[in-house]
This record gives structure tokens, C-alpha cells and sequence, in this order.
């Protein structure tokens, strides 16, 4: 009987540490940039939140007040979700999975790369302190979006480039957005721009990981404190 739990331990592992038992971000430095050298030291401030427009598991999202919601995947949700945390006017994030063809995703079946699941940050947001232009930005730094079928060593479906919006308003600045960016480079940019279905709010042990453990291993392009 012992020996068989332990096989049974043995064989849930691989399913507990999914994607992240085979990546190789954690030894990766960040790219320099024009904004200097890349870090991921600086501490997101305590004030914001984790329970953004009250996601759970593709349940409505509704903002509070006259806040408002974004949502990008941009590779390694870690690293996204610790760079938003750092931007003023950024409420509450929350990490998770949207895009995909499945309900209820888990993060060992995104890991498959079969759900067709995107790891998402979704943000919510104070207009009259932070522009939704000035988050666009904020994505565009943040990594590479000309990156096909990944992003940085992490390659898959799951990392691809997407903004997920919420209206017509945000659809249009996303677009315009894009092009702007896109005379910046060389490279066709790759990103998506699909409007928001289901949001599903990732694994506790995932949610404002950087912060809460003091581990970094998704790091973003640029300091943390230009954004």
C-alpha cells in the first residue's frame, strides 16, 4: 500500500509543477534596454489588489465603481502581473488563463498547449489616475511582441502575445496602439487583439507569485520602476 501511494505521488508531480519543471526563464538575464538596464528588484506597492473586476472561474467580470478592466498576455504571467503591479493607478491584478476553447482550465492542461489558453493578467484600473493607452505602453515594453509561438525560452501557445479588450473604446486604442508600435520595428508584430469571453482565474500558489515569494524568474524587459 506504501509503495503504491508513492508511485501514485510520483506520477501527480510532473501534473503539480506543469510548465514551469521545464523552463529555463529563471536562468535567463533580461534583455537591456533603452530604458536601461533590465530588473525585477523593486518591491510592487502594498496597496494593490488582488481580486480584480471579482474574477474566479469565467464568471462576469465587473470592475468596481468607475474603475475599469485590461488584460494582456505577454509570456510568463509572473513577470506580466509583476510589472503592472507596479504601475500607479493599477487597482488589483490577478493571473489567469483566457483565449481558449476549453472550460475550466487547469494550469498542468494549459501546459499542453491543447486548450488553446493564453496565461493572462487581468487588470483593473483606475482611468482617472492611469490612461488605458498609458497600459499599452506599459505591454509593449514589456516584452518582445514580434516573438512568434512564445515568448523569451518559454514557447507554446499558452505564451503568445494578446490583448484581450473589454469594449469597443479599448479595441480601437489597442489597434491604433499596435500600429504606432509597429513603426518602432523591423519585425511584423505578432500580438492579438481579440476582445475579453472567459477569464479564468489561475491556481492560488500562481497569483502575485513574484511579490509574495521574492522570486523573479519571469523577468520583464525593462526596470520595473520606469513603468
Amino acid at each position: 500500500m506504501m509503495g503504491m501511494k508513492l508511485t501514485m505521488l510520483l506520477l501527480a508531480l510532473p501534473m503539480v509543477l506543469g510548465c514551469r519543471s521545464t523552463r529555463t526563464t529563471g536562468d535567463v538575464t533580461p534583455e537591456p534596454s533603452v530604458a536601461g538596464p533590465a530588473t525585477t528588484t523593486a518591491s510592487a506597492p502594498a496597496h494593490v489588489g488582488t481580486d480584480p473586476g471579482h474574477a474566479g472561474t469565467g464568471t462576469p467580470l465587473v470592475p468596481t465603481g468607475h474603475d475599469r478592466l485590461a488584460a494582456f498576455a505577454a509570456g510568463c504571467f509572473w513577470g506580466v502581473e509583476d510589472a503592472f503591479r507596479h504601475v500607479p493607478g493599477v487597482v488589483a491584478t490577478a493571473v489567469g488563463y483566457a483565449g481558449g476553447h476549453t472550460t475550466d482550465p487547469t494550469y498542468p492542461l494549459v501546459c499542453t498547449h491543447t486548450t488553446g489558453h493564453a496565461e493572462t493578467v487581468l487588470v483593473e484600473f483606475d482611468p482617472t489616475k492611469v490612461p488605458y493607452e498609458h497600459l499599452l505602453r506599459v505591454f509593449w515594453k514589456i516584452h518582445d511582441p514580434t516573438q512568434v509561438g512564445g515568448q523569451g525560452p518559454d514557447e507554446g501557445d499558452s505564451y503568445r502575445s494578446v490583448i484581450f479588450t473589454f469594449d469597443a473604446d479599448e479595441a480601437a486604442a489597442a489597434s491604433a496602439s499596435r500600429d504606432a508600435e509597429q513603426k518602432t520595428l523591423k519585425a511584423p508584430i505578432t500580438t492579438e487583439i481579440v476582445p475579453m469571453k472567459a477569464f479564468y482565474k489561475a491556481e492560488d500558489y500562481h497569483q502575485q507569485y513574484a511579490e509574495r515569494t521574492g522570486h523573479h524568474g519571469c523577468p520583464v524587459r525593462v526596470p520595473l520602476d520606469t513603468l
